[in-house]
């Protein structure tokens, strides 16, 4: 099949275009696809653990170099052992003694050390030493949490939130198809910046994916750089009010040649200056996008100043207000912006003496790179969000739209027709609808439908709506709806009202319970309600799927798939 026509990109000069090729090309390249040297994947749980490192080793982490070396004796003698161990995955769970988590900063450095042991133990490999070496980059995704504003599909997953699947599919080590989940796609798009970082830690948040604009390949220049869209306008009130700048964390730029930056969060432009004085003049601010990466040195120096915390698994830091503030930031204007944030004035005033003591040893024997940097991504970067069901919904009816965002979004995803490996002939589908891998006998699909891992007699699909792996004798879906792991082999089918949100919570011996919900309603709102068709609130239910054998789950709801669709002949 031919690939859709391309369109201008949603660049603002010709630069950004070639940078956006760039990375696509990058992105996209099955051959040699864009990766990590080590993935790392912070989870809830063992079980989840388990069903990452298998998943992804086996699938968009798979190393193709035993399958390119066959019989290449050259190959065989300049390949050490060490390096067939990459790309290498490992998964772990944050095990923190509180409930409410380490924070992002302890749990990223709780991750990386457990993933250290792992590494160890499973491959004979010091990562922290490869590391430090240079040898290798790795890169960190944070996909713990509960996910209550993508509710209810997370409880479909059974808590396995990066687990979520997305209405297109890929293909997998087996040559079989099925939708690709929105982990495996944000491992995918954050590869193209492995090349550009060996000897550092990449972190990233597991349910948001982009194409830059502006360059990715560069070498880092500080010891931490945080990524962020930096307005291309001058930093003026104006502009700052204009921009919404006051709503965010901010990246600040030093206006000299260091490009030392420093973060401020949720102030005005006067306020800003005043604590960014220390910086000098402002060359450039933008939002922080929260990803960063640090170097082996200072996630070293980060490990050994919170080794008690780490020990105890004890405390609930994160970067920004306690990492990367305290340290790019005077005391009493990090003192003033934390009393913001409800903190006593000691408590600040003792983190920020201590992050600046460590700071100083660190500087004093680590003076190759600037400390805090930023790696800008482009103010007009394609962005596409999954981490809310209003964001799901958008972002992936985007595929069946027309113009140049859609067009890099299915041009990522390996879309080169509305209708791949499908078997709907006797379906009148909608040409602006997108359906993969699936199978119907009958029926009609709306416009702007995008379904995949469908298997009905007949499909009755209203505009608007996605459907992800159900299997029915026949399914009805209302416009705008929502239908996500679904299996029925009663002879009504699967029926759903315009706006309906229903999903499926399988458990580890098989029996099912639907959860429902409307497009309309915020999961994080309705979180501790028992709506409409339900006998459970999205909590308890999220309580229920605690510790759930998620492999085994998923093994089981593909032959309940599999039985369902052969009972009516597909």
């Amino acid at each position: 099949m031919s690939s859709p026509t391309k369109r201008s990109h949603p660049a603002s000069s010709e630069t950004a275009a070639a940078i956006i090729e760039s990375a696509m090309a990058a992105m996209t390249n099955s051959t040699s696809p864009a990766l990590f040297d080590v993935t790392i994947i912070c989870t809830t749980d063992d079980y989840q653990a388990a069903y990452w490192m298998e998943r992804l080793s086996n699938g968009i982490c798979k190393s193709n170099k035993n399958n390119n070396n066959n019989n290449n004796e050259a190959a065989a003698t300049t390949t050490t052992t060490s390096d067939y161990h990459y790309p290498m995955v490992l998964a772990v769970s944050e095990d923190w003694s509180s409930p409410s988590g380490a924070g992002n900063g302890l749990g990223t450095l709780y991750a990386f050390q457990k993933a250290c042991r792992v590494a160890k133990e499973k491959y004979g490999v010091d990562l922290a030493g490869e590391l430090n070496e240079g040898n290798v980059s790795a890169a960190l995704y944070h996909t713990a949490g509960k996910g209550t504003r993508l509710a209810p599909l997370p409880a479909s997953e059974n808590n396995n939130k990066p687990g979520v699947k997305l209405p297109v599919c890929h293909t997998l080590a087996d040559g079989t198809s099925e939708p690709i989940t929105v982990l495996e796609a944000v491992v995918r798009q954050t590869g193209i910046y492995a090349a550009s970082r060996s000897g550092r830690l990449s972190v990233f948040w597991g349910d948001q994916i982009f194409v830059p604009t502006s360059p990715f390949n560069a070498a880092p220049t500080h010891h931490v750089d945080i990524m962020c869209t930096l307005e291309e306008e001058p930093p003026t009130a104006k502009v700052w009010k204009d921009k919404g700048l006051d709503k965010y964390g901010v990246i600040a730029v030093s206006g000299g040649g260091s490009g030392d930056a420093a973060q401020v969060e949720k102030v005005d432009h006067a306020t800003a200056v005043r604590m960014l004085k220390n910086l000098g003049d402002i060359g450039r601010v933008g939002p922080s996008l929260g990803s960063f990466s640090v170097s082996a040195k200072i996630l070293e120096a980060l490990c050994e100043e919170f080794k008690g915390e780490l020990e105890a698994k004890d405390g609930k830091l994160d970067t920004d207000p306690h990492f990367w503030m305290p340290l790019t930031l005077p005391q009493d204007e990090y003192i003033s912006l934390m009393s913001q944030k409800g903190v006593e004035a000691d408590e600040s005033r003792s983190h920020h003496m201590r992050m600046t003591k460590m700071k100083d040893a660190f500087l004093a024997a680590n003076s190759d790179l600037g400390l805090f940097g930023a790696v800008d991504v482009g103010s007009n970067a394609c962005w596409w969000d999954y981490g809310q069901l209003k964001l799901y919904i958008t972002n992936n009816l985007k595929l069946t739209e027309d113009g140049p965002d859609a067009d890099l979004l299915r041009r990522f995803f390996g879309v080169t027709s509305r209708d791949m490996n499908s078997e709907v002939s006797g379906v009148t589908v909608d040409e602006s609808a997108c359906v993969f891998s699936c199978k119907a006998k009958s029926g009609s699909v709306g416009a702007n439908v995008a379904m995949a891992s469908v298997e009905a007699q007949e499909i009755q699909i209203g505009e608007n709506a996605i459907v992800v792996n159900c299997a029915a004798k026949k399914i009805v879906a209302g416009k705008g709806a929502v239908l996500y792991n679904l299996v029925s082999e009663s002879e009504e089918g699967i029926v759903a009202e315009d706006g309906d949100v229903i999903v499926s919570v399988t458990n580890v011996e098989g029996s099912s319970m639907l959860l429902r919900s409307k497009t309309s309603i915020c999961g994080g709102q309705a979180w501790k309600k028992v709506l409409e068709g339900n006998s459970s609130s999205f909590e308890d239910v999220h309580k229920q799927n605690r510790d759930a054998d998620v492999s085994s789950i998923e093994k089981k709801r593909k032959e309940l798939f599999k039985k369902a669709s052969s009972s009516f002949g597909l």
